[in-house]
């Protein structure tokens, strides 16, 4: 089947005076790379003896079809395995090199959710191994910052019950981590003061917030922490009953004065979470881990041409007339338990009942929820 999929983000477009060949780690879609390589390869042949052409392309890639490559920019054809090499080759990729843009293309012609999700963790641990070989990405630095495996045994020091030896880990943590990962986590938040354990007791015990240097932590970190976490919200969505989950969605259009408005809402949210759930753990301990990923991002791109008066409204005040539309659980990948994001009712009425108990949500969710790192704040 072919790929005829949106570009809702592009890489570093090529100026008409600049000859900087594109990064393929730019780019999140394979088809502007190579739209952007073929832009740069005729702009650096241009005057010589030989300009670059589509079948220039197809011919160092061993291809008959002249046009190959046009046709690929276009999304009139996907690139099969057996291509890409082809095209690695083509494009002057190193081993390396092809192996990222094998991921690049599977994740850009992926369809299901689940397979786009797997490819892009995929895809950014390979960017991220990259950027520790060539030094890029400091490896002292980096090793310093927890891994998924270490966020999740840091808020289990607030679980009731927990036995801190690595059988007992893995099987708590569902198998979804293996015995050489759990023990790293625990050496590396034990020698980084993170954690400490009792002399008297020989309990571990909480010595200092994971979050407390930001700063400190490599944007590609941060990313790569977030796709895994969201990735475990995938895996929940098929492994969970719904009883043990709540996964909600909103599709909505906003303003940029309304966007602003919900993100500062969730934040000030969050952080009202836990800090709630921070004074509830220093009165008793949790019965089990939870994830809740908060995600707000645009699915679209906005209309160059239409241009509106800014509007500023109070709170979260959503006009009549904005479409709202509930999606799927599946396109967002969120780990239980997750807050909706209520938008105001469509017309005046009375509060019924089972409004009132939908705003109760958020400070039930507060007294329920098991420990979670705040990994963002």
């Amino acid at each position: 089947m072919q790929n005829h999929q949106p570009e809702f983000s592009k890489g570093k477009e090529i100026s008409k005076g600049s000859l900087v060949p594109p990064v393929l780690s730019d780019y999140m879609n394979y088809r502007q790379f190579l739209g952007d390589f073929y832009l740069y390869k005729r702009k650096a042949s241009k005057g010589s003896l030989r300009a670059y052409t589509y079948a220039v392309f197809s011919a160092a890639a061993n291809i008959k079809s002249p046009n190959y490559l046009k046709m690929i920019i276009e999304g009139k054809r996907n690139l099969s395995d057996d291509m890409i090499g082809k095209f690695g080759k083509a494009l002057g990729f190193m081993k390396e090199q092809t192996e990222e843009f094998r991921l690049l293309v599977q994740f850009t012609q992926a369809m299901d959710p689940a397979e786009r999700n797997m490819y892009l963790k995929k895809l950014s641990e390979h960017r991220v191994a990259g950027k520790l070989k060539s030094g890029e990405i400091d490896r002292k630095t980096w090793e310093k910052v927890p891994n998924w495996v270490a966020w999740i045994i840091y808020a289990m020091i607030d679980q009731d019950g927990v036995s801190f030896d690595t059988a007992t880990l893995k099987n708590l943590l569902r198998g979804k981590a293996s015995e050489d990962e759990i023990d790293h986590a625990l050496s590396t938040l034990i020698s980084s003061g993170d954690l400490r354990r009792d002399e008297v007791t020989g309990e571990l015990k909480k010595a200092r917030s994971l979050t407390e240097s930001p700063e400190e932590i490599p944007v590609a970190l941060v990313r790569k922490l977030q796709s895994q976490l969201m990735y475990l919200g995938l895996e929940s969505l098929y492994q969970d009953q719904p009883t043990e989950r709540e996964f909600g969605t909103l599709t909505l259009s906003l303003t940029k004065t309304e966007f602003e408005e919900i993100k500062f809402k969730l934040r000030q949210m969050r952080k009202a979470l836990h800090k709630d759930n921070s004074i509830a753990r220093m009165k008793d301990k949790g019965e089990r881990v939870y994830q809740l990923n908060i995600q707000l991002f645009p699915v679209t791109n906005a209309v160059e041409s239409v241009v509106k008066a800014p509007v500023m409204k109070s709170s979260l005040d959503i006009v009549t007339e904005m479409p709202i539309v509930e999606a799927p659980a599946a396109v967002v990948v969120e780990q239980a338990p997750v807050v909706p994001v209520a938008a105001a009712p469509v017309a005046p009425a009375p509060v019924t009942k089972e409004q009132k108990n939908e705003r109760s949500n958020v400070s039930s969710l507060a007294a329920t929820a098991a420990s979670a790192a705040d990994l963002f704040r």
